[in-house]
């Protein structure tokens, strides 16, 4: 993620080891992952929020989810009413470990990791959190970038909501759909340096509809982004 020093490169090992232990397990028809292109609608006097934080993931079932009612967990966040608790039910029947209040907060994470990475065209980094066929449409627009000559600048400014709108499971995979409502400083740059898109200095309210999941019979209890659109 191009970082400059020693403390930052240890600080991002550190942070991805967490990531992998937190964001466990592994779905497109959608458009190219997170396009930097698109002009996002601004925030008016918005300011800037600290880093998000973690996202671990366990083989043995968190404590609060060992409990009378399987479901509980998933209750405190997403009401019996919705229909995405259902799903969300049939998940844990697939995968008792899962925690949706872990998860989401591992997404968070995730999110700004993919974010940070894609401006930066580091491809490992994306490599790790991504399905294939999603690394691929990142891969592409960053080589369409470099080809141009051009440079992303972007600061992650924070993530607003991050909320739970679908979930599934298909055949031996589970999978999460979130909306998240995040807010970014992002321009890109020409090789003359003249801004071609986007703002230096503008803070811009970004909404996405991600798509990660994981195949429950795999022994890598990571989950990867296999789908991205924006809302």
């Amino acid at each position: 993620m191009g970082f400059g020093t020693i403390f930052f490169i240890v600080l991002a090992a550190v942070v991805l080891f967490q990531l992998r232990n937190v964001l466990g397990r592994r779905t497109g028809n959608e458009r190219p992952p997170f396009d930097p292109y698109t002009r996002p609608e601004k925030v008016e006097g918005a300011a800037p929020q600290g880093n998000v934080v973690t996202l671990p993931r366990r083989d043995v079932p968190p404590a609060e989810m060992v409990s009378a009612d399987p479901y509980e967990a998933i209750d405190r966040v997403v009401p019996v009413s919705d229909p995405v608790n259902a799903d969300l039910r049939a998940v844990r029947d697939a995968d008792p470990s899962f925690d949706p209040k872990e998860f989401l907060e591992g997404a968070k994470i995730a999110y700004e990791m993919i974010v940070t990475a894609f401006a930066a065209g580091d491809r490992k980094g994306l490599r790790n959190l991504l399905s294939a066929e999603v690394y691929s449409g990142f891969e592409a627009a960053i080589s369409d970038r470099e080809a141009k000559g051009e440079v992303m600048k972007s600061t992650f400014v924070g993530i607003d909501d991050a909320k739970i709108v679908g979930a599934a499971v298909k055949d031996r995979e589970v999978v999460v759909t979130l909306r998240i409502v995040s807010q970014l400083v992002s321009a890109v740059q020409s090789a003359t340096g003249e801004v071609v898109d986007g703002d230096l200095e503008a803070i811009v309210e970004v909404k996405d509809v991600w798509t990660f999941a994981r195949d429950t019979r795999s022994k890598d209890p990571n989950w990867k982004l296999v789908a991205t659109e924006s809302d």
